[in-house]
Order: structure tokens, then C-alpha cells, then sequence
């Protein structure tokens, strides 16, 4: 091995090792905004983040939200039933399958959400003003492969 090959060793295990340092601050520091969010009505994080599930993808099954989550089934279906006696959510039929039902959101109530986000959505467009194009492709790219991973990592954890 190259003396220049250990100086890149070197580096790149520094590097991976800041990663994990800030990962792990920018992590505590997400969820605690979430949280914070939440607490402002009545939610906890995972029904606050469920939420954004269904503003994203529409109504889900339990299913699809069991999957999206990792949370184990019968997690979902309290964390449905909270969401539904608190009014953010509710169970409709399957528009083509009446055997199923679907989790969908109750628009009118989700809307106190958004106030709570428009802030941070200027803060987040004011920050990435200080990158350029190419390098926020790089984070989005970093963020796809690392979601995908915890995700798995969730469901390892659940099942």
C-alpha cells in the first residue's frame, strides 16, 4: 500500500466517522422538531410522521402504512385507531375492492399541520442556497440510499 493510499484511508475513515457524528445530531435534532410539531397537536412522532405517509402517497392500507413505517401490524392498527379518535385520519372502503379498506386524511384537519411548516420550508430553501445544484443532486442521492437502508433497518427491528 501507497503512502498515498494510506492518507486516503485515513481521510476516508475520518470522513465516515464526522458522518456518523453529524447523522447522529442531525437525527436527535429531527426528531425532537417533530416531536415538537406534534405536541402542538396532541400527536406523537410516528402518528406525525404518519401523516406526512398519507400527504405524500394518498390513502394507504394498513398494509402499505406497516410497510412504509416498519412498524409490526398490530402497532398500525393503534396507531389508525389514535389517528382516527383524534381526527386527522379516517377508514374508508376500497374504491374497488370492498374487502379492503383504506386510511385517508381528513383535509380539513390536516391543514393545522402546514402552518407549523412553512418556516422550516424557508429555512430549508435559504440553506440550500449555499450549494450548488450538483452537490444537492449528491445529498439527494445520499439521503435515497440511506432512507431505503433505515427503512430495512426499521423492519428488521419490527418483524
Amino acid at each position: 500500500m501507497t503512502s498515498e493510499e494510506t492518507a486516503d484511508d485515513k481521510r476516508r475513515a475520518e470522513t465516515l466517522e464526522r458522518l456518523m457524528t453529524v447523522g447522529r445530531e442531525h437525527s436527535g435534532v429531527t426528531v425532537m422538531f417533530h416531536s415538537a410539531i406534534a405536541a402542538k397537536q396532541g400527536l406523537n412522532a410516528t402518528e406525525e410522521k404518519t401523516l406526512d405517509l398519507l400527504e405524500r402517497h394518498g390513502p394507504l392500507t394498513a398494509k402499505d402504512l406497516a410497510r412504509l413505517t416498519g412498524l409490526a401490524p398490530a402497532s398500525v392498527t393503534g396507531l389508525i385507531d389514535r389517528l382516527e379518535t383524534k381526527g386527522f385520519a379516517r377508514r374508508v372502503k376500497h374504491p374497488t375492492d370492498k374487502r379492503r379498506v383504506l386510511v385517508e386524511l381528513n383535509r380539513d384537519k390536516i391543514g393545522e399541520l402546514a402552518v407549523f411548516f412553512e418556516d422550516w420550508a424557508r429555512d430549508v430553501v435559504e440553506g440550500c442556497e449555499a450549494f450548488s445544484t450538483e452537490e444537492l443532486e449528491t445529498v439527494i442521492r445520499f439521503l435515497s440510499v440511506m432512507t431505503e437502508r433505515q427503512r430495512k433497518a426499521a423492519a428488521r427491528l419490527s418483524g
